[in-house]
């Protein structure tokens, strides 16, 4: 219980830290939103009332403390460009984000685990050669080439999508499925291939150990050794890295939504950094903090669930 609320602690501290860098960071960059939303020609008159309405005439620390307050009660303020309230903005787009991204993670979970264990079982074979060969490749393919390739190939060569005619799930559940298959792939190929790899340094590390020697000795089948205490010993290696992948998807999601024209939050923070929407881009920036921070934090819990060995030794240094 001391190491849930300890770690708690720290993702509070560590979202009031990124909430002030974020604020500090969009407030330092040039230009003033009233005059990007009036034009050039406005009269100063109109600027300063304007300036009155979204209060970017106060102290940096008085808008800071406003915005951060209204975000804790859920209310982040209005968006100057939509002129509609941030969370209403937000509310279809991070469904859109979200269905994605647990596309993505299923994806990568799916076919990393069960290639990281096969090509460990196939070690020094040509069969964990070309696993190796594979995931190389396909660490070296960012999201947004292989996006691009896969429009090309599946789009506009074999016509499996329309490229740019997003679907949504609420008329056609099927076509939105058989559209972000392609966006949800592009993501997840990068990451497949290094989890891939980190499952199958971890299992042959786990291979090499003196309890699978002894239990081989007894005449246990490898296949027992394996599922019963291998991967289990592996996984604890393997879940950090899980969530780290996690967090990374759904910040790399940014660029592939924009490539496919989904209408998530990756074209909604692309849009209001280039408007100097200031209400929005800070919620949108904090919303991918808070899944990264949360999904650590998150880790951090189930490692210590897995093994029990992390809980006496913290328990015997306490």
């Amino acid at each position: 219980m001391r190491y849930i609320l300890r770690k708690t602690f720290i993702l509070i501290i560590t979202l009031l830290l990124i909430s002030l860098l974020t604020f500090l960071a969009f407030h330092i960059i040039p230009g003033d939103p009233a005059r990007l939303i009036l034009g050039t020609e406005a009269s100063e008159e109109k600027l300063q009332l304007l300036r009155q309405q979204l209060g970017t005439d106060l102290p940096l620390y008085q808008q800071y403390f406003r915005w951060i307050s209204g975000l804790l009660a859920g209310d982040p303020g209005n968006s100057i460009r939509y002129s509609v309230p941030v969370m209403e903005l937000l509310a279809g787009r991070i469904q859109v984000t979200v269905l994605m991204g647990l596309m993505v993670i299923l994806m990568v979970l799916l076919f990393s685990i069960p290639l990281g264990v096969f090509a460990a079982r196939m070690r020094g074979t040509w069969v964990e050669q070309l696993v190796n060969a594979v995931t190389m490749l396909g660490i070296s393919f960012p999201g947004f080439f292989l996006s691009i390739l896969f429009m090309w190939i599946f789009g506009l060569v074999l016509h499996l999508f329309t490229p740019g005619r997003y679907v949504s799930y609420t008329t056609d559940p099927a076509g939105f499925l058989q559209y972000m298959f392609f966006p949800a792939l592009s993501i997840a190929i990068p990451e497949i291939a290094i989890l891939t790899k980190y499952v199958r340094t971890a299992v042959l590390e786990e291979m090499d150990k003196d309890y699978v020697r002894t239990a081989k000795g007894k005449g246990i089948a490898m296949r027992g050794i394996l599922y019963g205490h291998i991967l289990r010993n592996a996984i604890v290696a393997v879940v950090p890295l899980i969530g780290m992948i996690i967090g990374s998807i759904f910040s790399g999601s940014i660029i592939v939504e924009q490539v496919y024209g989904i209408p998530g939050i990756g074209r909604l923070l692309i849009s209001s950094v280039t408007g100097r929407d200031f209400p929005l881009t800070q919620t949108l920036v904090m919303y991918i903090a808070l899944v990264i921070v949360l999904t650590n934090f998150i880790v951090d819990i189930l490692i210590q669930l897995i093994d029990p060995r992390i809980r006496l030794s913290r328990a015997s240094r306490s």
